[in-house]
């Protein structure tokens, strides 16, 4: 079952500090649709290729319903069941929906929430090999530490979908 780009569509947002949120105006947030036509077993296939793929520390759940954010790590989600929404970017940012196959690739400092809490709805989450996630909520005081930390944080020698190639080495360059 493995990803093929032909038949995957890739969108890309970038977004902006909003005085509350980082976000990251250098790397933008990847979505790629239909990433995955997946398995019986979709969590413990998907788990099984991020790993393959250097992208580690990983868990299945939903997504938190309130704001919040990573300076120490970068984030996929891989949406395995159901469908959802989820606002990107802060208050005013950007509401995408995000369905089972979708794959969600979220740069650290992008605050995220899913804004229609779904019962059905399930993904697996994971973060790039060595980089372990902290939360940020956008409280005072979080800043310039959480900034700092996005500044030095490397990029994923890999794209969590694809490997060494894929849409993430081609949009995430520094």
């Amino acid at each position: 079952m493995k990803a093929t780009l032909k038949n995957m569509v890739v969108r890309h947002f970038f977004l902006k500090d909003d005085g509350t949120f980082p976000n990251n105006v250098n790397l933008p947030v990847l979505l790629y649709r239909s990433a995955w036509e997946l398995p019986l077993f979709k969590a413990t296939y998907i788990k099984s290729e991020l790993m393959r793929n250097s992208w580690g520390n990983s868990w299945k759940d939903g997504i938190n319903d309130y704001h919040h954010y990573h300076s120490t790590a970068h984030e996929v989600l891989c949406a395995y069941r159901g469908r959802t929404s989820v606002l990107l970017g802060g208050e005013h940012g950007l509401i995408t929906s995000f369905e089972a196959g979708d794959v969600l690739i979220i740069p650290a400092g992008v605050a995220h929430k899913n804004i229609s809490p779904e019962s059905t709805f399930k993904c697996v989450g994971a973060y790039p090999f060595g980089q372990n996630y902290d939360m940020n909520y956008g409280k005072p005081g979080e800043r310039p530490a959480a900034d700092e930390n996005i500044r030095k944080l490397p990029l994923p020698e890999e794209d969590p979908v694809f490997g060494k190639f894929g849409p993430l080495k081609e949009y995430w360059k520094i």
